[in-house]
This record gives C-alpha cells, sequence and structure tokens, in this order.
C-alpha cells in the first residue's frame, strides 16, 4: 500500500507526532466531576456483561447511524471539504462492516476472529427542527487550542459548535490544534456511552479525518474516527489501559492480553505479556498503530458494540437488512482448534483488573439500561404468515404443567457485590464454554421427548411479585408474533424461527429443511430460558421496575407459545 509522505509544512500543532487519544483522560475527568457518571459506567458494564452472557442481541441486521459533522475552522485549511467528509464515512461503512480490502493482511492465525459490527454511517438528511440538510455544519472560529479537558469545541459559547440532540445523532466535531487537558496533541477523543448529553459524541484533528483533502500520513486512512467511535460504542483500548503492567482488561475476551499500546508498524508476531506465539493483536482498532497497520475488530468487540446499541445507545439509529457479504453467526464462526493465547481468560480477580476509574458497589437498578421495547425492536417478521389460531391470549400466568422449575443453567450465583464478584463467576473462557451449537440433533419424536430437555419451568413474573405490579398488559405480544407458518412437520416449506439472535434472519440452503426449522426452536427457547432466568435472578434482588417486570412478561409470553407451537 503506498503511503503518503508528510507534508513539511505540517507541525505537531496539525498532526501529533505519535497516535494520541484522549478518551481515557475524558472518562477520568467525568468520573471526577460529573455526579452519577460513575455510578452510570458501573451499571452500564454490569448490563453489558449480562447481555453478552446471553449472547442475544436485540438488533437484528445492521444499524445505521446518522452523523452530523462540526467543522470548526480558522482557516481554508481547517475548513475540511464535504468530498474529505464523505471519505470518513465511506472508511466506517467498511471499517465496521469489515469490508475493508486491507483486512487481507491480518495474520492468518487472527483472521478468524475479524468481527462484522453490523453497524453502518450516514451524513443526516434532516436537522432536528424538521429541515432537509447536508449532516455537516460550518462554523468559524478564533478559539486556539481546543482542548479535550474542557469541550471547548462542543460549544458555540466557546468558540466551537453546539451539538445536535445525541440521542438521534452521532455528533462528530472536527477542528485544528486539538490538544489534552495536558497539552499534549491527540488526534481524538470520544466520550464514553453514559456521559453528559451535552458532550457527546467523537472530536477529531483535521489532519487525522478521512483519506483525502487535509488528511496526513500516517494517519490518512481515516482509522482515527474507526478508533474513537470504537470508544463511543463502549470499547477500550485493547491494552486495558494499565500502562504496560498486563493486568489491565478490555473486558472483551478474544483479545490477547497485552503490555501495552503499539506505535507504527509492528512486525507479526510482536510478543508481550507472555502471549506468544502469536503476541500482541496490534492491527486491532483499538490499538495505537498507524492508519495502515489497523485493519480490524475482534467478534468479541462487535458483539460489545452490539451491547452498547442494545442499552445505553439505544435510541439512535435505525435498524434494518445488512446489505453486502453475509454475517457470521454469533461464536459459531470461531475455529474450533484456536490457538489457546488468542482467547484470553477473565481475570480470576475482578477488581484488580478492573480500571481505576470504576466503583466498587455496584448500582442499585441493573436493569435500568433496558430498552425501553424489548420486543419492539425485535425481528417483526418471526415467520411470514401469523397463524390466527395459535395462541389467542398471552396467559398472565404460566400454566403450573408449563412452568416448575428455573433452569439449572443461567445465572448460577448472581454476585452480590458488583465489583468484586462481577466476573469472577463466569465461564473463565466466555468464547470457549459457550455451546457451539445449541441443538445438534433434530429430536426424532416432536412429542413429549422433544421437550423432555428444555429448561424447565421459568418463574411466573406475575406470581414472583406478589401481584405487587398488578396487571400487566401484554403489548405487542397479546397476540402471538408469529407471521407465517412453520413447515415441515406444520405444512408448507420450511421457515426458521428466529427472535433476537442479534444476527440476520435470512435461511441459508441448510435451514430449508424442517428438521433445522425444529432446531430453530430450540435454540431460541433455550436462548430466551437464560435471559427469562437473568429476570428472576434481577427480581430475587429487588432491582426490577414495573416496565422490567412488563417486558419479562412478554418474554414470557413468547417462550410459553413456543412450547405450545412445539408441543
Amino acid at each position: 500500500m503506498a503511503v503518503k509522505e508528510k507534508d513539511p509544512g505540517i507541525t505537531e500543532e496539525d498532526l501529533p507526532a505519535r497516535r494520541s487519544c484522549g478518551t481515557s483522560e475524558v472518562n477520568e475527568r467525568l468520573m471526577r466531576t460529573v455526579d452519577g457518571y460513575a455510578e452510570a459506567r458501573a451499571e452500564i458494564e454490569n448490563r453489558t456483561s449480562r447481555v453478552l452472557d446471553a449472547g442475544v442481541a436485540l438488533r437484528t441486521g445492521c444499524t445505521q447511524i446518522p452523523v452530523v459533522v462540526h467543522v470548526v475552522y480558522r482557516n481554508a485549511a481547517e475548513n475540511v471539504s464535504a468530498a474529505q467528509i464523505d471519505s470518513q464515512i465511506a472508511v466506517l461503512n467498511a471499517d465496521f462492516r469489515a469490508t475493508n480490502a486491507d483486512k487481507s493482511s491480518t495474520p492468518p492465525v487472527f483472521q478468524p476472529l475479524i468481527g462484522d459490527a453490523r453497524v453502518t454511517f450516514k451524513l443526516a438528511t434532516t436537522d432536528p427542527s424538521g429541515n432537509p440538510t447536508d449532516g455537516i455544519t460550518r462554523t468559524s472560529t478564533t478559539t486556539t487550542p481546543f482542548s479535550s479537558g474542557t469541550d471547548n469545541v462542543k460549544s458555540a459559547a466557546t468558540g466551537g459548535a453546539d451539538p445536535w440532540p445525541s440521542d438521534k445523532y452521532l455528533n462528530l466535531w472536527v477542528c485544528g490544534n486539538l490538544r489534552s487537558g495536558s497539552g499534549q496533541a491527540l488526534l481524538g477523543y470520544a466520550q464514553f456511552p453514559g456521559g453528559p448529553a451535552a458532550t457527546d459524541g467523537v472530536v477529531l484533528v483535521h489532519t487525522g479525518f478521512g483519506s483525502t483533502g487535509t488528511a496526513a500520513s500516517p494517519y490518512d486512512l481515516g482509522r482515527s474516527a474507526t478508533h474513537e467511535i470504537g470508544h463511543w460504542l463502549n470499547l477500550r483500548h485493547i491494552w486495558g489501559d494499565d500502562g504496560t503492567g498486563c493486568s489491565g482488561s478490555d473486558f472483551v475476551a478474544d483479545t490477547p492480553n497485552q503490555a501495552g499500546p503499539n506505535y507504527g508498524a509492528p512486525a507479526f508476531p510482536h510478543p508481550s505479556c507472555s502471549n506468544g506465539p502469536n503476541g500482541d493483536l496490534f492491527m486491532n482498532y483499538m490499538d495505537y498503530t498507524d492508519d495502515r497497520a489497523m485493519f480490524m475488530f475482534t467478534q468479541g468487540q462487535a458483539d460489545r458494540m452490539q451491547a452498547a446499541l442494545d442499552g445505553p445507545r439505544s435510541s439512535i439509529g435505525v435498524s434494518g437488512p445488512c446489505i453486502g457479504k453475509p454475517v457470521k453467526e454469533f461464536v459459531k464462526d470461531l475455529p474450533k482448534d484456536h490457538p489457546k493465547d488468542i482467547i484470553k481468560e477473565n481475570p480470576k480477580d475482578f477488581a484488580k483488573d478492573l480500571p481505576k476509574d470504576f466503583v466498587k458497589d455496584k448500582p442499585k437498578d441493573l436493569v435500568k439500561d433496558n430498552p425501553k421495547d424489548l420486543i419492539k425492536d425485535g425481528p417483526k417478521d418471526f415467520v411470514k404468515d401469523k397463524p390466527k389460531d395459535l395462541v389467542k391470549d398471552n396467559p398472565k400466568e404460566f400454566s403450573k404443567d408449563i412452568v416448575k422449575d428455573k433452569p439449572k443453567e443461567g445465572v448460577k450465583d448472581r454476585p452480590k457485590e458488583f465489583a468484586k464478584d462481577f466476573v469472577k463467576d463466569r465461564p473463565k473462557d466466555l468464547i470457549k464454554d459457550r455451546p457451539k451449537d445449541l441443538v445438534k440433533d433434530r429430536p426424532k419424536d416432536l412429542g413429549k421427548d422433544f421437550i423432555d430437555d428444555i429448561p424447565k419451568q421459568l418463574r411466573d413474573p406475575v406470581k414472583e411479585l406478589g401481584g405487587e405490579i398488578g396487571p400487566i398488559d401484554p403489548g405487542p405480544l397479546g397476540n402471538p408474533p408469529f407471521t407465517g407458518p412453520l413447515t415441515g412437520p406444520f405444512g408448507g416449506g420450511a421457515t426458521p424461527f428466529v427472535i433476537g439472535t442479534g444476527r440476520d434472519n435470512v435461511p441459508d440452503e441448510s435451514q430449508v429443511e424442517q428438521g433445522d426449522a425444529m432446531s430453530s426452536l430450540m435454540g431460541v427457547l433455550q436462548q430466551l430460558g437464560a435471559i427469562l432466568a437473568d429476570y428472576s435472578s434481577a427480581a430475587e434482588a429487588g432491582e426490577l421496575t414495573a416496565a422490567d417486570v412488563a417486558r419479562w412478561q412478554q418474554l414470557a409470553g413468547v417462550y410459553a407459545q413456543i412450547i405450545a407451537l412445539l408441543g
């Protein structure tokens, strides 16, 4: 790949000597100065872990995020062109969908880890007032420098540009002479989910933005924005922000432990922290290498970003079919013989591995960040034609014949104290311990024997709370959410039954057999069982709101409907 020579007229005011990101410093500042931020971050991490343990994402297909670019400039060079902005959007779309051509440069041993985040970006076409827009604002300023320590680029009152509503748009600010609070030159910085809405978004220096115009080597391929938006979607630096101590964690299971940031373009392998023979995953977007040396997110990182879109970022973006290459199934495509050093174990002592900015006490409301409409964001087309007489009414109480015992597998020992036990009880190897095939063999008998292995009897959410909440409106599940008859034993042609699997619901050739339709049903049932068990655990701890109980009841209705269908 050809590398552009650095313009001799560009100084460190315009471009740092090596990659630098101000996100961690911003996070620490918000921890110190914003009431409730530390608790919000802990709650988000708690919920993220529960979602990842369940292995189910609520958003199916791909999420398109509307972007507004606020260009804040002192001179013509800083007033970046629309073409430069378009080049950055193109890079983001390739990188987050794993369609970038240079991903082929990933060492073969790491290629199976490459993940599709199922996120795309598009310049906004409507402004907050409902007027047509090109998604770009331009503000002339005399302010210099802009600082991550004050967020002055994010307000017109301090020489910058005011954000658009951060629950509807991704705000990107592009400026010149960007500095950290301590005065270090920066390529960019982001705000993690859970921070103040008035400063939510990503800031980038114009010389590290896009792949044309004023973008300068070695940051002229648009990867600074990829890195910072990764932070915005709750990714941490791959080395865990612990200096070079080998004790930090990025809370992603399939990224190798590494000693600290890598710079430039390292040669493979580049071992540290006893992670040989393959060494650091330095080609990851969340490291500090040059643009030409970073090519990929892992599937674990992609799943973590999806958890952010299901939780703290649930209000932003529109979900729709993924267009382009097929999306890998969750975990399934990891190689059976992957090297042991690729998948690192979760730390046994979570308190030691938590970032310094974490809080020790768990928040009181663990389920607060659950999206308001748990099922609403699920696939609209469970199955294409709804059987009119399948289940007329969502039962207010589970039948005693359906529900007796909470599944043995689920959330075994829910930690009483978040910071100490949060990861302690999770499987040491998050990826390896997850079942690769929920149902390997289609049962021969579709009757009683078929249901014997289902997780039996989850608790009734209405009885669980002693009727304190009162009658719960089943909402959209008042009628069963089936839109078409299953085939095979149910007649017609086979259509997989899928609920919120976190991947496209497009059947491949092997799924057009009736056995796979039944396996899909069983897989959904087991996934729902794990989620419902998690809700039961939260109920035991008194952590469910009325809205959470309503969502629990809705999922319970789906569970009962599937059992009725299988019976």
